[in-house]
């Protein structure tokens, strides 16, 4: 009896989460695919901890956005990404290298 409350307690306990695994690759490459799937452009930008650059891209008000850290080994990585963004203008025009 005490093996079958012991099991059951144990598969009863809280499980640890899996790690999340975030979206990088190289920044050039991100870049392009915000523009060509979600029609995002950079909104803002400014550096984060070691020398890394954040940036928000937009794809208008009320649209997607999304926001990268890039290190300075050129890789972005995927923060955060959601819809129904507003803000100011972006800094660069569309089909305008970022």
């Amino acid at each position: 009896m005490r093996a079958v409350v012991a099991l059951g307690l144990a598969l009863a306990a809280p499980q640890p989460a899996p790690a999340q695994t975030r979206a990088c690759a190289e920044r050039a490459q991100v870049v392009e695919r915000l523009a060509e799937r979600y029609g995002e452009t950079l909104q803002s930008m400014g550096m984060h901890a070691n020398n890394g650059l954040l940036e928000v891209y937009v794809s208008g008000p009320g649209g997607t956005w999304t926001i990268l850290v890039t290190s300075p080994d050129g890789t972005a990585c995927l923060i955060a990404a959601g819809q129904m963004w507003e803000g100011g203008a972006p800094l660069t025009k569309p089909g305008k290298d970022a």
